[in-house]
């Protein structure tokens, strides 16, 4: 027998450091409540799981976007409205103004009307705006709005965008002639024939104003169902990273509880190899 290396207690000590280890590693899974902690738990698991969180982080950025550029194309479609019922007054006043039964002190106090109607809709083409950006023209009044382009994904290919042409102030749609009785009539006077015939006009503004409603309606749709479908991809992405990265609590502390009792048991096994050198000292009785 041979007491200067305790073989025996040797192997238990390895056991049960590699019992310890794997007690810590098991701890550390159950209080952060993640498989993988560090490359080393899983370094494939782990490059593919940061990969789907970048994914869903991405896609949650761009719900983001889409619902302030819904955000957008409400406000100009609400302006427009304003605009558009401001063109209904104006053709409803044109009408007044074009039959022989209004007189002219009368017609001159419906080009006052109209007057203010076209100075207020060109307020509002100036005006809306989202975060600083005109919406229903450029810059200045001779410009046309430039086309938003909204990011709406991963890569720089996923865009929705605008129509880039639109000018809904009194000279874009074709109606500043409207914008004073002295253009309206002759002298300065507002002629019924002139209130007639600047009804065709107003109609063409009319459905201008109209298509550019539409554009901002579909794009709105098309950004709504972009971040219906968003919402369902980034829910799917972050379930395939909840299998890959999160702790599996059942069978983890199960595993606990059987490292824990081999640790006991470890410890005992160490015990009785130390005890068992003890008895070479029978043999120098």
């Amino acid at each position: 027998m041979r007491i200067n290396t305790n073989v025996a207690s040797l192997n238990s000590q390895e056991s049960a450091t590699n019992t310890q280890n794997n007690l810590r590693n098991s701890l550390e899974k159950l209080s952060s409540g993640l498989r993988i902690n560090k490359a080393s738990d899983d370094a494939s698991g782990l490059a593919i799981a940061d990969k789907l969180r970048t994914q869903a982080n991405s896609i949650g950025q761009s719900i983001s976007n889409g619902n302030s550029a819904v955000a957008l194309t409400q406000i100009a479609d609400k302006a427009m409205a304003e605009q558009s019922n401001i063109l209904d007054i104006v053709k409803t006043k044109l009408i007044q103004a074009g039959t022989d039964t209004t007189s002219n002190e009368g017609r001159e106090a419906i080009a006052k009307d109209v007057n203010k109607l076209l100075t207020q809709l060109n307020n509002i083409a100036t005006q809306t705006n989202y975060n600083g950006t005109t919406l229903l023209q450029g810059a200045s009044a001779g410009t046309s709005a430039l086309a938003l382009t909204f990011q709406m994904g991963e890569t720089s290919t996923d865009t929705i965008a605008t129509d880039g042409a639109v000018r809904s102030n009194t000279d874009g749609l074709g109606i500043d002639g409207l914008k004073s009785a002295a253009n309206v009539g002759s002298a300065g006077v507002f002629a019924a024939s002139n209130a007639r015939s600047a009804m065709s006009l107003v109609d063409t503004a009319l459905n201008t104003l109209n298509g550019w409603r539409a554009d901002f309606g579909s794009t709105q749709n098309q950004l709504e169902s972009a971040v219906r479908n968003q919402m369902t991809q980034q829910t799917n992405i972050k379930a395939a990273e909840s299998v890959i990265r999160d702790v599996d609590y059942a069978a983890e502390s199960a595993n606990f509880n059987k490292q824990n009792i081999i640790a006991q048991a470890g410890t005992y096994a160490m015990s009785q190899a130390n005890a068992v050198q003890q008895n070479v000292t029978r043999l120098l009785q």
